[in-house]
């Protein structure tokens, strides 16, 4: 057999390394189990991780460890290792029901539905065949047998590896009630459990199948994220452009991306422009101009234009890559709800197993009842015995809700982080670049004097435009938009703290703060503007403006600044010739997130390093009632902390890079808009990929309905086995119904309930 899909971080002779093995088989806890046991006991093997929802293992070993043998000791506990690899497994879902066990269970459901019809629907076709064993065999018998051959045959083949391993599983325990139930009717006259056995072998098989075709599902929505980057690119070398492999591009060559294909490496554009579909990165359905010098992501669709690119990363570290390999590893951080299931199948399986033999034994040897009706009944908790549904209910969840956010632009690291966000109850915003755009803008131009808007902007964009500051870029850039004309700089200097002069046209001009223009002599107090010819661009402010005159100090500049906004004035050394408002943009989204939040009794709360003016006005723009200002990057974690004291789950959202500490300080660490952000990606618990706050009050539904559907199936699995448990010793419950409700029933309901994550989507 090929196992070109393992993986090695060293070769074989090497003193240490890592295999990955591709189990397909290998799709719930007791299977992981069987194979960590057989693993277990290769030399050299020093650690071993399972991931069943993945169908993966593991494996880190050193010294003397030889990769085959790891492989071997696979195969010995009963799954075959595929080839091609982690992600080059058949994951159509479809497929389970063409694989050999399922054609399997269909040839023993059609034995049992003919011996069925013989028995009971037509009852004169059942022929006596032969006399053996001091019975009388008829037709309906062999049918039975056959039955139980066809579908009994793979679950005894795993039982006989669950007993060569010591694993006290559910292929061990069926065995042994598929066996002994065909044993009493072999050996014990007048006892016919055929039908029983038959059915047992039919429904299980059928459970089994349901349960991997749940888990394959799972697998395959994240399939679904190593399909979206392309295997090749077209490359320029020397003039000719080459189809090569994605892994043989290097970081700084140049790619073509023509209209309709994928980007197939995160890049910048250098040159063409293009809309660029970045659902695949974002989960944002709205295409994105791109331009030189923007950014592009691997796995994203050119729509319209031609597009080059120069390399930026590797396909290997990619932020789609990252993505995978954080979704992929965000399986292995076990939710506590996972962690109780496991310790309760701990114990929960030999208790049951015991009750089962002490059902079978006491009431025969005490009471002198009939020993095969109390064998029967043992073996019917010997099918109850092992919680597979309800163990495998728990992790299929939480693949679902992970991959399910993943595919909406949404970066889950952990089944802990979804359960944790489902509990939180507060939520602490950053204010720039969170519920701000992080982009500068002018709002408001106030022309004085004999100026007008356009005098004011022109005579701003000459002083500011070498300046590298971000509230000269935004002066610069509405400048610009507006048209205004051009004005020859010279002389240029900036005023460390307090702003810039250049000379305009050989006239001195300034342009900075108002404490700037205080101290150049002027008096803000009361300064005239023309009424005839003057145009206010924003709000006409003051009490003396009908006398045509302004207080910048006592009103204009404090209305200004209590709205968020950063006062620039312009001017010559004599004159003042306008006032200039910058702000930061509150985000289009920001306001319906925090309104959502609300209706699902989320508190927010706004902490920010700005000043007590500009935190109010954008508090009140988004509708927050409660935030801290002033706050330096320690105070903000001691803010944290103290939200932490007074609810008891905080989630803090910030960029990942500026709030890191905040971040870690709180339950749950969000990033905003971390694609292509190395440390947003790394350093958060939960990464919002794109710049919208709309996939917030999403992620806290998807969490509490995760965690409801975790609830639900784990009590529902919980009451089924504990009714199921109490009724069969009593006579209630038979060993047809035993597997009926308590395993296909079970594992259908509890894997059904799972899938429904996948259809949460965000608002639109």
């Amino acid at each position: 057999m090929s196992h070109s899909g393992s993986s090695q971080a060293s070769d074989a002779s090497g003193d240490e390394g890592t295999l990955t093995l591709s189990v397909p088989e290998m799709d719930c806890p007791s299977c992981a189990s069987k194979v960590e046991g057989s693993v277990s006991g290769v030399e050299g093997v020093t650690d071993i991780d399972t991931v069943p929802t993945a169908g993966k293992v593991r494996v880190d070993y050193g010294g003397p460890a030889d990769p085959a043998a790891v492989v071997a000791a696979v195969e010995s506990a009963g799954y075959e290792v595929a080839s091609g690899g982690p992600e080059g497994t058949d994951d159509d879902p479809g497929s389970v029901w063409r694989s050999t066990r399922a054609m399997k269970t269909g040839l023993a459901g059609a034995f049992l539905l003919l011996a069925l019809a013989v028995q009971w629907a037509v009852p004169g076709t059942n022929a006596a065949l032969f006399t053996a064993l001091g019975q009388e065999w008829v037709l309906a018998d062999a049918f039975f047998v056959g039955a139980i051959v066809a579908g009994g045959q793979v679950i005894v083949r795993n039982g006989y590896y669950s007993a060569r391993n010591l694993s006290l599983d559910i292929d061990f325990l069926m065995t042994a009630a598929i066996l002994g139930a065909t044993g009493l009717t072999l050996f014990v006259a007048g006892e016919n459990l055929f039908v029983e056995a038959a059915t047992l072998a039919v429904l299980f098989n059928l459970a089994e199948l349901l349960e991997r075709y749940s888990v394959t599902r799972a697998r395959r929505s994240l399939e679904e994220l190593f399909s979206l980057a392309p295997e090749t690119a077209v490359v320029r070398r020397n003039g000719e452009l080459d189809e090569v492999p994605v892994d043989a591009v290097s970081v700084g060559e140049e790619v073509v991306v023509e209209p309709g294909e994928k980007v197939p490496l995160d890049g910048t554009v250098t040159e063409g422009e293009s809309a660029i579909n970045e659902a695949p990165i974002t989960g944002e359905s709205v295409p994105v101009d791109k331009r030189p010098g923007d950014e592009v992501f691997a796995g994203t669709i050119n729509q319209q234009g031609y597009l080059e690119l120069r390399v930026d990363a590797e396909s290997s570290d990619s932020t789609l890559a990252r993505i995978i390999d954080l979704v992929e590893g965000a399986q292995e951080n076990r939710t506590e709800r996972e962690q109780f299931v496991d310790r309760f199948a701990g114990y929960y399986t030999p208790v049951v197993t015991a009750a089962a033999v002490l059902t079978a034994a006491i009431p025969p040897l005490l009471w002198g009842a009939y020993w095969v009706d109390w064998v029967v009944r043992g073996i019917a908790l010997l099918v109850i015995a092992c919680p597979c549904a309800f163990v495998i209910s728990t992790p299929v969840s939480v693949v679902s809700g992970i991959t399910s956010a993943a595919r909406n632009g949404v970066l889950i690291k952990g089944g802990d982080h979804l359960e944790t966000t489902g509990e939180v109850d507060a939520v602490a915003f950053d204010k720039t670049g969170t519920l701000t755009t992080g982009e500068l803008a002018v709002t408001d131009v106030v022309p004085l004097g004999d100026n007008d808007a356009e005098d004011v902007l022109a005579c701003a964009r000459g002083v500011e435009r070498r300046s590298e500051h971000p509230i000269s870029d935004a002066i610069v850039d509405h400048a610009d938009e507006a048209s205004v004309d051009e004005r020859e700089v010279t002389d240029f200097e900036a005023i460390t703290g307090k702003g810039v002069r250049a000379d305009l046209d050989g006239t001195t001009h300034y342009a900075g703060k108002p404490a700037f223009f205080e101290d150049l002599g002027f008096d803000l107090d009361h300064v005239h503007f023309a009424t005839d010819g003057g145009q206010v661009v924003g709000k006409p402010r003051s009490q003396c403006e009908r006398q045509g005159c302004l207080d910048l100090v006592d009103e204009t500049i404090p209305e200004l600044q209590a709205e968020g906004k950063t006062v620039i004035l312009v001017g010559t050394g004599d004159a003042l010739e306008g006032v200039i408002a910058v702000a930061d943009s509150v985000r289009e989204d920001a306001k319906r997130a925090v309104e959502r939040l609300r209706e699902v009794d989320v508190e927010p709360v706004m902490l920010t390093g700005d000043n007590e003016g500009t935190a109010r006005a954008i508090a009140d723009a988004v509708g927050i009632d409660r935030y801290e200002a002033e706050l330096l990057p320690e105070e903000k974690v001691e803010a944290v902390e103290r939200l932490r004291g007074e609810y008891d789950t905080v989630a803090m959202v910030g960029d990942g890079i500026n709030d890191a500490p905040a971040l870690a300080a709180a339950d749950v660490g969000i990033a905003m808009g971390a694609a292509g952000t190395d440390t947003a990606i790394e350093t958060a618990d939960i990464a919002l990929m794109a710049d919208d706050l709309s996939k917030l009050p999403y992620l806290i539904d998807l969490s509490r309905t995760a965690n409801g559907v975790i609830r639900q199936n784990i009590w529902a699995s919980l009451a089924v086995k504990a009714i199921l448990a109490v009724g069969i010793p009593l006579g209630y419950v038979s060993l047809v119904l035993a597997v009926l409700a308590g395993d296909v029933g079970m594992t259908t309901a509890v894997t059904g309930n799972a899938m429904r994550l996948a259809r949460l989507s965000p608002e639109e």
